[in-house]
């Protein structure tokens, strides 16, 4: 039976765009929940700045009432050296770095170039991981479509991510439609040359909903050969950094759809509902998930009979 992997962006991701401060009991249920469902790889939070994002001003209590939770790969987003660090000290499994194709959203996200960026990696890794050990993946932002530059040049992306490349050859890269305006077309053209290029490094993809083509764009992707992708729970989400970017894809959308597919997620579509009507709880405006909207028994039912409704 053909896989994939989910990976929940919900508790980072989803979160770091809502005003009001998230309790942090309900971020651990929220963690708990998405564990239940089976979940086995998610972004804990990001160690930033609570300047900059205080959303996740609490993320060293959660990372340290979470508990061990077995099987579990703890991810989290580090913007620098400092933020590493922290994470690192605090049991995180993985670390996540954001790089952006356009110099105008990184100039946005972080106040300098991309250059500067991919220079500031090479040296917070060779601090913090000079024997390679860590896990580390790097979100290509941008890849597709820039709020600031629009639909972004194929070649002088690839340039840059040849450049990301050249830093460790185990890094995983994330194609990433930040702005959620890429189309199936595109992802499938751009997936397709990303493999090709480089045939053994790890590739994932990231997507939003904001043209309503998420879960195609997804379909793109692994149809190109990408078998890992992002998701949150409930559809939560969007970039501080890009004006007009809404949700990600919903969590329990791309498991809904791989799964009527024939294509195993290992994560339990009824317990991820439960766990996103609770994401969703936290932001009710918000809600971007196309499943969660459906009655529960269709949903559950997939293609099979489900409560009949009149004509």
């Amino acid at each position: 039976m053909a896989s994939v992997e989910i990976v929940e962006v919900a508790p980072r991701d989803g979160l770091q765009n809502i005003a009001a401060f998230v309790p942090t009991e309900s971020k651990l249920q929220l963690i708990h929940k998405l564990v239940d469902a089976g979940v086995t790889r998610m972004e804990i939070g990001s160690f930033v700045s609570p300047k900059a994002i205080p959303q996740m001003a609490d993320m060293d209590e959660v990372v340290a009432r979470m508990g061990p939770l077995p099987g579990l790969h703890k991810v989290a987003l580090v913007p620098n050296g400092k933020g590493a660090r922290r994470a690192i000290a605090a049991g995180i499994d993985e670390l996540v770095f954001v790089i952006s194709m356009s110099d105008a959203h990184n100039m946005s996200n972080v106040r300098r170039p991309t250059a500067a960026s991919i220079e500031d990696l090479k040296a917070t890794l060779a601090e913090v991981d000079p024997d390679g050990r860590l896990t580390i993946r790097v979100g290509l932002a941008t890849t597709f479509h820039c709020p600031f530059e629009g639909t972004m040049d194929e070649d002088a992306v690839f340039r840059t991510i040849g450049e990301v490349a050249k830093i460790r050859g185990d890094i995983e890269l994330t194609l990433a439609d930040t702005t959620g305006m890429a189309l199936p077309d595109h992802v499938g053209r751009m997936a397709q040359r990303a493999l090709a290029a480089y045939p053994t490094t790890r590739w994932s993809f990231h997507g939003h909903d904001t043209a309503g083509f998420g879960i195609a764009n997804t379909l793109a992707a692994y149809h190109a050969g990408i078998r890992s992708f992002d998701g949150a729970a409930g559809g939560l989400g969007g970039c501080p950094f890009a004006p007009g970017a809404t949700g990600n894809i919903a969590s329990e959308d791309l498991v809904y759809m791989f799964e009527r597919m024939g294509v195993d997620t290992g994560i339990d579509l009824a317990k991820l509902l439960d766990a996103a009507r609770l994401a969703v709880s936290f932001a009710p405006q918000t809600m971007g998930s196309h499943v969660l909207a459906m009655p529960r028994e269709r949903a559950m039912a997939g293609g099979g009979p489900a409560v009949a409704c009149a004509a």
